[in-house]
């Protein structure tokens, strides 16, 4: 709510103008509060966190250390990696190894994971490239890398006490609000996971606590400004930006918060032109300034130097930056040289517009098409880069005959330069052919506009027309001078149009398959876009061309270029992730809790991120009834309503407004972007939504005089406990999905309140007493084909009848093959050494409950309703006599690999050491079925949020042809 000073308005109006101009700080008829006639607000107290009693801080202590025992309790499970843990744990391994890396999110929460990493011993051997990859065995910290989230997890609930008591709250509402923090499972769930949402809430929760505690300072009128505590919390607000900032880009959200109120406050101090002259509300004015943006600023970039200090090697995400960018990194960095190219010069051409990629060829032929020697453009320095740079025609001796080879150019007596306009061939040393073009169809883009380009010919032999292509300067892509005119070592851009058809040299980020080993396609294209048909030459020999001649290299970037470039290429990938997910969400969905998404799951357990509906459903409602009574107030002041004469209803506008803009403003942008959404970026948002509860509860029940409550403090009290106890059960309830731990599939069915809330009950086992069985039952002897993910889909309900039920028929297949346990050493318990019984395969119908159905049964429901197929691999054991061994109660012991997520299609070049699944022999469906079949499977495991940070693949590196 804007204030602004001036004098108390009459009491009968001249005219039907609203109250507006009545101010909040308008001088009231006591005489103790004449002083009141500047900018200070009306009913603030002095709310300094450093001067509360010290109950208040025995309360804040121990709301820290409740915090602690829920986000630490059992935080070593799952011993194996889960969800993104795939990509930031994945960063922390290249941090340590030096390794340049891509990421859409700034680093500052990624590296203090390192840090934590670091310190208790992790090498960044270990890759984390699956979900469900085990730590243990390889002696991964995994524990002391989660430590880092969950101590901002920890810290999260003191913050949200201390903010509300910043805000003016009663210490119960205060101890509330941390409850609610504690208790709440999805913030739970990230901050025990090497995650960045947990650091990203506390630097949000941070910036809010120390802007609330400026606003009180502020409001407090001309007698704080600028007195320490003032500077204080406006420093540690600006440090709060950066942190958040720095951790991920929703901190831009925050900023949008935190600078919207700023506004408000300037507005206010210019409007009190009797106390705030126009040299000191440029004082206030430069203070802001320098706190909440160069502060911010400063601390950004400070660890993006940190960063580029750390990643000083090449890496896989080297590929998205310029070569000017990759020419700092150690390794990639190279020698002088010169600057004039002739022809006969031995060159690499490189792309300019996408990351860079060298003209490439390799003795491997296209399948399709000409069929003839393939053309790509690959990432990496290789032999196969070079090509020789021939005229159309041979150069003559001194009797007029045409000098032969490939080494006609090299003694010339005058060098020859390629001129703007030149006619070229290029000849591909390695192979002997040269780069060429035709009317036929390249064999990925069949597009009419692009032709194949190949490598035709054999050493020795002429070529033909379709070899030559005309070089065309590109000259406001060039630099000036010398390089406009003539083809000069880096600093000339061109274009290569072919003689021909006219098309040009094009390439563009479309991967050939396997065939070619993912490298990037090259055509060449009638109107291709002018980016994407730019090359130069990067390196450059030939015999005249001495240590005399004139050399170039790449500029470097300094700091500040690396940065730039970084934060547009982060921009632009970021943009780009627009693929779909199994367990992406949108914004309408997030205030409701209509779905989490499933993190990991294994050795029937699960965790599946979904939040605590009493909570979510709570901040929702005080949003909503807020924005409700913002709208009648409205209304009401249009009519003329005299309610802003009240400090009480003032300040509930203001305060609980704040809040309320906090939430909006970190939760309708992301109705702006296309990208990829999960349910976690909603979690700032929730934090200003549970602050605006808790607000809303304090106004009513200890602010608000008249209703009967303020009156009696024990209803503050015992409301605040009810809630909390209510909030509690409702946490405990869903707390196996958010600490991995065993559940049974009655207790899940009991508390799945939705069919949205798309967790898989039939991961887990009928009893806790089956958990203990599969723990203390030896493993049993393992076939040779690791399982298989073996989630299954929740069950589909189509409409139907009550009488009816929807079913679920499941391919049972019994593996063969599989060793006998050692002799003489039972692999069940008490059980004589077993064997594998021969392959079987059978079709079992079940209802949702999961009871199996008779034939009968099934009869009767064909046509009804439509059957969905899930393929699940049993074993059965039989001991020496051939007598079938009975399944133990929860089913037999699982194969360790089992229950995990394939390899992410985001996380390219997977370590060759890591063992993947092995596809299982195709079961056969039932008759008249609808199949849901592996890739469908696949789509409800545990996948990592789709990020494509990765530039290049190790494919790529490996296949250097």
């Amino acid at each position: 709510m804007a204030r602004s000073s001036g004098s108390k308005p009459p009491s009968v109006r001249a005219s039907p103008a609203p109250p507006v101009t009545q101010s909040i700080f308008a001088k009231p008829k006591t005489k103790a509060s004449k002083r009141n006639d500047d900018y200070t607000s009306e009913g603030v107290e002095d709310n300094d966190v450093f001067l509360l009693p010290g109950s208040d801080y025995q309360v804040l202590f121990g709301v820290t250390i409740l915090a602690a025992m829920v986000r630490l309790f059992r935080i070593y499970q799952p011993t194996s990696v889960v969800f993104d843990e795939v990509h930031f744990g994945g960063f922390a391994s290249k941090y340590i190894k030096g390794k340049f890396f891509m990421d859409v999110h700034p680093p500052l929460a990624k590296l203090l994971i390192t840090l934590f990493g670091y310190l208790a011993g992790f090498d960044g051997e270990f890759d984390f490239k699956e979900i469900g990859k085990d730590y243990i065995e390889p002696g991964v910290p995994y524990v002391a890398m989660r430590l880092f989230p969950a101590i901002c997890g920890i810290l999260l609930a003191p913050t949200m006490f201390l903010t509300l008591k910043a805000a003016g709250c009663r210490t119960f509402t205060a101890a509330l609000g941390a409850g609610l923090i504690i208790f709440e499972n999805g913030l739970l769930t990230q901050a025990r996971l090497i995650l960045l949402d947990s650091p990203l809430m506390i630097g949000t929760a941070f910036t809010a606590l120390a802007f609330t505690s400026f606003s009180n300072q502020h409001e407090l009128g001309p007698t704080k400004a600028f007195e320490p505590s003032w500077w204080f919390w406006l420093v540690m607000t600006g440090l709060g930006l950066g942190i958040t900032f720095s951790i991920k880009w929703v901190g831009l959200f925050t900023i949008a918060w935190v600078g919207s109120l700023t506004l408000v406050q300037l507005w206010v101090l210019w409007g009190d032109y009797k106390h705030v002259t126009v040299r000191l509300f440029a004082k206030h004015f430069m203070a802001r300034l320098f706190c909440l943006i160069v502060i911010p600023l400063t601390f950004y970039m400070a660890m993006f130097g940190i960063h580029f200090l750390c990643l000083t090697n090449p890496g896989e995400g080297d590929g998205f930056m310029s070569s000017e960018f990759q020419s700092t990194l150690n390794s990639k960095g190279m020698q002088d040289v010169p600057a004039d190219v002739l022809m006969g010069s031995r060159v690499t051409i490189r792309h300019v517009n996408t990351q860079g990629g060298y003209l490439h060829s390799h003795p491997l032929m296209y399948p399709t098409g000409s069929k003839q020697q393939q053309i790509t453009l690959y990432p990496h320095k290789d032999e196969n880069n070079i090509w020789l740079l021939e005229n159309q025609t041979q150069p003559l001796d001194i009797h007029g005959e045409p000098i032969n080879g490939t080494s006609a150019w090299f003694n010339l007596p005058e060098r020859p330069y390629i001129q703007n306009g030149a006619i070229l061939r290029l000849y591909h040393q390695p192979t002997h052919r040269r780069l060429h073009s035709h009317d036929v169809r390249p064999p990925i883009t069949e597009a009419d506009w692009q032709n194949e380009v190949s490598a035709y010919g054999y050493e020795g032999f002429d070529g033909d027309a379709n070899d030559f292509f005309r070089v065309e300067i590109v000259k406001k892509k060039s630099k000036s001078g010398v390089a406009q005119e003539r083809v000069r070592t880096i600093d000339t851009k061109f274009r290569l149009v072919h003689i021909m058809t006219g098309c040009v040299l094009f390439s563009h980020k479309v991967k050939l398959p396997e065939w070619a080993s993912e490298q990037q396609e090259v055509t060449c294209a009638r109107g291709g876009t002018l980016p994407n048909s730019l090359w130069y030459i990067e390196s450059n020999e030939h015999p005249q061309l001495g240590n005399d001649a004139e050399k170039v290299n790449y500029a470097n970037p300094g700091f500040f270029g690396k940065f730039w470039e970084l934060q547009k290429v982060m921009w632009k990938t970021n943009a780009g992730l627009t693929d779909s997910h199994a367990w992406d969400s949108r914004p309408p969905s997030w205030p409701i809790l209509r779905r989490g998404i499933n993190f990991w799951g294994k050795q029937h357990r699960q965790i599946y991120l979904i939040g605590n509906p009493i909570i979510w459903w709570s901040a929702s409602a005080a949003v909503a009834i807020y924005i409700l009574f913002k709208g009648l107030a409205v209304l009401r002041w249009q009519r003329s309503c005299n309610d802003y004469s009240n400090a009480i209803f003032k300040r509930f506008d203001y305060e609980i407004g704040t809040s309320v803009l906090g939430w909006a403003l970190h939760y309708f942008p992301f109705y702006l972007m296309q990208r990829q959404l999960f349910l976690h970026h909603y979690f700032p948002a929730l934090y200003f939504g549970i602050i605006a509860f808790c607000q809303f509860y304090d106004f009513i029940t200890a602010r608000i005089p008249g209703v009967g409550l303020k009156e009696h403090p024990i209803i503050n009290k015992a409301g605040a406990v009810s809630f909390l106890a209510l909030s509690t059960v409702a946490f405990a309830l869903l707390s196996p999905l958010a600490y991995g731990n065993a559940w049974t599939k009655t207790e899940c069915s009991r508390v799945k309140l939705f069919s949205t809330w798309d967790w898989d009950c039939n991961t887990f086992l009928d009893s806790y007493e089956a958990y203990n069985s599969l723990q203390s039952a030896p493993a049993v002897a393992q076939t040779t084909q690791p399982s298989i993910n073996t989630q299954p889909a929740p069950p589909v309900n189509p409409p139907m009848g009550d009488a009816q039920k929807a079913q679920v028929p499941i391919v049972d297949s019994k593996p063969q093959g599989q060793a006998p346990a050692a002799e003489g050493k039972p692999a069940i318990s008490g059980a004589p050494p077993q064997r594998i019984l021969s392959r079987e395969e059978r079709v079992e119908y079940r209802d949702q409950n999961g009871n199996i159905l008779n034939e009968e049964q099934v009869k009767a429901l064909e046509g009804k309703v439509e059957f969905k197929t899930r393929y699940e691999t049993r074993t059965r054991i039989v001991d020496a006599q051939g007598n079938e061994v009975p399944v133990p109660e929860g089913g037999w012991p699982q194969d360790p690999a089992a229950g995990v997520a394939p390899p992410h299609p985001d996380v390219e070049g997977v370590d060759r050491e890591t063992q993947k699944p092995l596809v299982p022999d195709e079961p056969i469906p039932a008759a008249e079925e609808s199949v849901e079949g592996e890739k469908e499977a696949e789509g409800k495991a545990a996948k990592p949020a789709s990020e494509n940070t990765e530039a290049t693949s190790k494919k790529e590196e490996a296949a250097a042809l």
